[in-house]
């Protein structure tokens, strides 16, 4: 198995925010006599070269960085560290697979390629027999996500190729697939495109007794920027608080830009006591830890037109559930649309007044607080990576024996 995909990096050390990474190397690792992971480090990281980890027979035998020959390439990464989109970073991306390949002599049974560029790399692999099959994984999907530019049309036609191409596409959301026939892609040939939905760990999974959870209390993990919606969850307590003067916000998520400005937005609005900051958690079972404990789970996308999250899966929202917790979310999710269609959930307007209102009805409904609950650890407690992976290659194998 060769795995080519990207994550940040700090100290030295990988980030969990790329949260692919680790339940790929736990479900393939054992199963696998050769496991190769090419990792390389997103922009605005500590390190620009590409690392990579070798894993043989269950356990992990030489880490190194990718070929000196990438130095060439290291003023370029490092005039342009940070977080986007660079020219230098993707040739970086496509070359380190290639060059890796070509220092081991091993043909590998499948390659899984996170992002178009690694995959591109993958095809060429196996046109020249070094990987017998393709697998795209797509993360993260947005048929606008560089506006009205050549670039972005660019962007398309390299995910459409690689739709067409590989000989699977994993989508971590059916919208993907729906988003790219609107954007141009063919409704009328059959693409092997596969719903591989993100999952969790066992040891995030669980729920404790609605009677041991912190009362009147909010939570939201994830990235703290406004695309998520942080924002307008610090901003509705005000309203909430006239009513639920207890209420706590409870939230789980780094980056001292994002968390220097939102301190900032607390302090104006004196909320000072109302919300707990408890920055990035490296450790998942101690992030599951503190959501359990809370009450309802937050996930207030708002509903920018470049988004991507109209189109991919929320890792929240799974973690919400998983814990046990009802969850308050606007329609931009395509998860957060189903959780809403199981009557584990509530549905608001990406407003301060609206969801204020959601946040008020279910603190104060204990009948409907209680239902959502039970729907919510029912819908959660089966989604483990080792069950979306296996269901992955038994459908591969379906589609191949066909």
């Amino acid at each position: 198995m060769l795995i080519a995909t990207f994550s940040p990096w700090s100290k030295g050390k990988r980030l969990s925010t790329n949260g692919n990474v680790e339940p790929m190397l736990d479900f393939f690792v054992p199963k696998t006599k050769k496991t190769v992971l090419i990792d390389q480090p997103y922009p605005g990281s500590d390190i620009v070269i590409p690392q990579i980890e070798i894993y043989e027979n269950g356990k992990q035998t030489k880490t190194r960085s990718s070929s000196k020959i990438f130095y060439v390439l290291y003023p370029f990464l490092k005039a342009v560290n940070y977080d986007a989109t660079h020219v230098s970073f993707k040739i970086r991306d496509f070359f380190s697979v290639l060059d890796y390949s070509f220092k081991d002599k091993t043909r590998f049974d499948y390659f899984i390629g996170l992002e178009a560029i690694n995959t591109l790399a993958g095809l060429f692999l196996r046109k020249i027999g070094r990987v017998k099959s393709v697998i795209y994984y797509v993360s993260d999907y947005s048929p606008v996500r560089y506006g009205k530019t050549f670039f972005n049309s660019l962007y398309l036609y390299l995910d459409r190729f690689c739709v067409k191409h590989a000989d699977f596409t994993w989508d971590v959301s059916p919208a993907m697939q729906k988003a790219r026939i609107s954007a141009g892609l063919s409704p009328n040939k059959r693409y092997r495109v596969l719903h591989v939905p993100n999952a969790l760990f066992p040891s995030q999974i669980g729920a404790i007794p609605v009677s041991k959870r912190i009362p009147d209390s909010l939570v939201f993990m994830g990235t703290l920027d406004d695309i998520n919606g942080i924002d307008l969850a610090i901003e509705c307590l005000k309203d909430v608080m006239k009513k639920k003067p207890k209420v706590k916000l409870h939230v789980i998520g780094g980056g001292e830009h994002n968390l220097s400005r939102l301190k900032k937005l607390v302090k104006k609005l004196g909320l000072e006591d109302s919300v707990i900051f408890y920055g990035f958690i490296p450790k998942l079972e101690d992030m599951a830890k503190i959501i359990r404990s809370c009450s309802i789970g937050l996930a207030p996308y708002r509903a920018f037109w470049r988004s991507e999250r109209w189109y991919g899966d929320a890792g929240k929202i799974r973690q919400y559930l998983a814990s046990g917790l009802p969850v308050i979310t606007t329609h931009v999710p395509p998860l957060g649309r189903y959780v809403v269609e199981k009557g584990a959930g509530i549905m608001t307007k990406d407003t301060v007044r609206d969801l204020s209102k959601a946040i008020l009805r279910l603190l104060s409904d204990r009948k409907l607080y209680l239902d959502l609950a039970t729907r919510a650890e029912k819908i959660g407690k089966d989604n483990v990576w080792e069950n979306v992976y296996a269901n992955a290659f038994k459908e591969m194998h379906r589609v191949n024996k066909e």
